[in-house]
């Protein structure tokens, strides 16, 4: 057993425990619904400060948490009178133009990286709200704007760097560790703490797109055409519809700030000339009542959104793989998105076809390449008190859509209550997962998380 006072004679970083003024700030995770007391929280300098702290959690049969951005909707980042490793200061993110590469700490944010990649004209696959974590957000798979034409951030990982359950630094990649390698690409973090990912970056400098919203009674043509372009649109095209109360934003009509639409937000990632004309088939389906669109620098829109969701929200979502949008489908989503209840809420149906699709189901652990949609319904919302009627919201839309859908759903969309659906999360490649995690961590010190049980 190791005491207090030894870990912080290991770690460089800070130890921080309960009787420190830090602790209720350090504590705190994305999701205020999560109200944990760690023993410790350490945040790291350094993989061997990472070391340090495993140790410590495993020789003394503590929980261990491990937060990246902190974004995790379940809060699996904290736990209570356990160890959580908080990753926030190892944010540097190191760009090879000639290779087109990039070497990012493991608590590095998607903005953090985009910032980094965007100077040389560089960019791979994000997410759709820059504060999340690039860690988390790839270990789970990593859907975002340039999906279709890049694939998934788990599919641009070239290597990690690895603090496993027996405290030890390792690296993974197809050339050593590669059933590690393999497991991280989908498995979330079930193998170990990643403390620095290397990834594949592509030219992707100013986009065309943004978000335009219609009238919800233009949502069952929006949705209905979607379904049919996206199937084999050009790649470069990405974005996604969304159900989203407008937010009081300029380009929005005073007067319909409040107001519930269907929307549209819109990559175009190809030649900037073509954006116009790319953009054309969505402009076409219906009036637009607002827009913002139009070239931009790419982090501009990985980044337009994170006004809607700043930390100390409730949080509660639920989500699904979808095959096709058929008509039921569409109409269990007419029946339920223009109910969304607050600004801050919202679903998405985003694609993961193209790019996607050319990576077999069992070439990683994401093993959903027969999908062809990523739902997510986003309960998000400031007060409280109105947990129940939101919770409530998000669990209607998801019974009257989860039978129309894929058993299986995208790990990093998962709350805290859907531990029992882990093997249809994994799918096809849910045994092998089961292999890998007793050969890297056969005491499961790696549990706060969507679980795979050695």
């Amino acid at each position: 057993m190791t005491t207090i006072e030894q870990l912080r004679e290991r770690v460089h970083g800070e130890v921080i425990t309960p009787d420190d003024d830090r602790y209720d700030e350090a504590r705190a995770v994305y999701n205020a619904m999560i109200d944990k007391r760690p023993a410790v929280v350490i945040r790291p300098a350094n993989a061997g400060d990472v070391m340090a702290a495993v140790d410590h959690a495993r020789e003394n049969g503590l929980d261990l948490a491990v937060r990246g951005g902190g974004h995790g909707v379940p809060g699996f980042g904290t736990c209570d009178d356990g160890v959580a490793i908080d990753l926030s200061s190892m944010r540097g993110v190191r760009v090879d133009p000639r290779s087109r590469t990039a070497r990012a700490e493991g608590g590095a944010t998607i903005g953090d990286f985009n910032a980094a990649t965007h100077a040389f004209g560089l960019a791979t696959t994000g997410g759709i709200i820059s504060t999340t974590g690039i860690s988390g957000l790839t270990l789970g798979g990593g859907i975002g704007y340039l999906a279709r034409g890049y694939g998934l951030s788990l599919d641009n990982l070239i290597s990690a760097d690895v603090v496993t359950a027996d405290g030890r630094f390792v690296v993974a990649s197809d050339r050593e560790n590669e059933d590690l390698f393999w497991a991280l690409r989908g498995g979330g973090g079930n193998f170990g703490a990643v403390t620095a990912l290397e990834f594949r970056l592509h030219p992707v400098d100013m986009i065309y797109g943004g978000p335009m919203f219609f009238e919800l009674e233009a949502a069952g043509d929006l949705l209905r055409w979607y379904r049919e372009y996206i199937a084999d649109a050009p790649e470069a095209f990405g974005g996604f519809p969304a159900f989203q109360i407008a937010p009081p934003l300029p380009f929005i009509p005073e007067d319909r700030h409040g107001d519930t639409f269907i929307a549209f937000v819109a990559c175009w990632s190809g030649p900037i000339e073509q954006g116009e004309a790319a953009l054309k088939p969505v402009h076409d389906v219906a009036p637009i009542v607002a827009e913002h669109v139009g070239p931009m620098p790419y982090p501009a829109l990985n980044s337009a959104f994170d006004g809607l969701v700043p930390p100390g929200l409730q949080h509660y979502w639920k989500a699904n793989f979808v095959t096709e949008l058929t008509d039921d489908v569409i109409d269990a989503h007419l029946q339920h998105g223009p109910n969304v209840p607050v600004v801050n809420s919202t679903v998405h149906i985003y694609p993961i076809n193209g790019a996607v699709h050319r990576v077999g189901a069992t070439e990683t652990a994401f093993a959903h390449r027969e999908a062809n949609f990523a739902t997510v319904i986003a309960g998000m919302w400031p007060d409280p008190a109105a947990n129940e009627t939101n919770t409530k919201w998000v669990k209607d839309y998801y019974a009257a859509t989860a039978p129309l859908s894929e058993s299986g759903g995208y790990i990093n969309f998962m709350a805290g209550d859907d531990q029992s659906r882990i093997k249809d999360n994994y799918g096809v490649n849910y045994d092998r997962l089961v292999e890998v995690k007793r050969a890297w961590d056969q005491d499961n010190l790696f549990h706060l998380n969507q679980n795979i049980a050695p």
